[in-house]
C-alpha cells in the first residue's frame, strides 16, 4: 500500500512560506515522519489506521467519510458542553508544524562520508546549532498549542470518536525541549526542608 500524505507544499502555503526550490519529495519525508511519530500517537493507532482508511491516495478525502472525520481535519464551528461557541481550525496547522520542526531540524546538517556537519551555503550565513534548537522548539510549540485545540475538540465532541482515548503521556512527550527524566535529590543540592534527603524523583519533568 502506497503511502498517504495529510498535507503537501500547497498545505504549508498557509502556514509558512518554503522555498520554490524546495523539492515535494524531501517533504513529503517529513510529512511522512510527522504522521508517524507525532500524529500518531497524539490520536492512538486504533483511531489513525481508522480515520487514515478515508482518504484517497491524493491525500483528499473520500466521499462517504463521516462528517466528524471531516470536521476533525478541516476544522468546524461547534458549541462546547457549556454552550460556548468554539471555531476550531482542524487537525491541518497542528500536522504543519509538526512537520516543519522536523524538516528545519533535519535540513540543518549534511550527512558526509566523514559524518554530520552544519550545512554552509555562499550566500547566506547559516544558523548556529543553538539557534536551530530555538527554532525548533519554536514550531514545536505552535504545533502543541494547535494540539490543545484538537485535543479540546475530540473531548467536547467524544461520542462522535469513539476510537478516541485520551492518554495523559502524549501531551508531556510531546513537548519541546529536554526533559529531565531523573533528578537525584541529595543533601548537597537540598536542605531537606520540602523532600527528604536523597530522594529519586522519577517522573518526567519539562524544562
Amino acid at each position: 500500500m502506497n503511502p498517504i500524505y495529510l498535507i503537501d507544499q500547497i498545505t504549508f502555503q498557509n502556514y509558512e512560506d518554503l522555498s520554490v526550490n524546495i523539492k515535494s519529495d524531501r517533504i513529503k519525508v517529513f510529512v511522512k515522519k510527522a504522521q508517524e511519530l507525532d500524529l500518531k500517537p497524539f490520536l492512538g493507532h486504533a483511531f489513525y489506521y481508522d480515520f487514515i482508511q478515508y482518504f484517497n491516495a491524493d491525500g483528499t478525502l473520500m466521499d462517504n467519510t463521516p462528517q466528524p472525520y471531516k470536521d476533525l481535519l478541516n476544522g468546524s464551528e461547534y458549541l462546547d458542553r457549556y454552550g460556548h461557541v468554539v471555531l476550531y481550525e482542524g487537525l491541518l496547522p497542528m500536522l504543519v508544524y509538526f512537520t516543519f520542526a522536523r524538516f528545519v531540524e533535519a535540513d540543518a546538517i549534511h550527512y558526509t562520508a566523514t559524518g554530520p556537519v552544519i550545512k554552509h551555503h555562499d550566500n547566506a550565513e547559516a544558523l548556529s546549532a543553538k539557534d536551530i534548537t530555538k527554532l525548533v522548539q519554536q514550531h514545536r510549540s505552535v504545533a502543541n498549542a494547535h494540539a490543545n485545540d484538537v485535543e479540546k475538540f475530540l473531548r467536547d465532541n467524544r461520542a462522535d470518536f469513539p476510537l478516541w482515548n485520551y492518554d495523559p503521556k502524549n501531551k508531556s512527550s510531546r513537548q519541546a525541549g529536554p526533559r529531565i527524566r531523573a533528578i537525584d535529590k541529595t543533601a548537597f543540592n537540598n536542605p531537606g526542608e520540602t523532600y527528604p534527603p536523597n530522594v529519586l524523583l522519577t517522573n518526567e519533568y519539562s524544562i
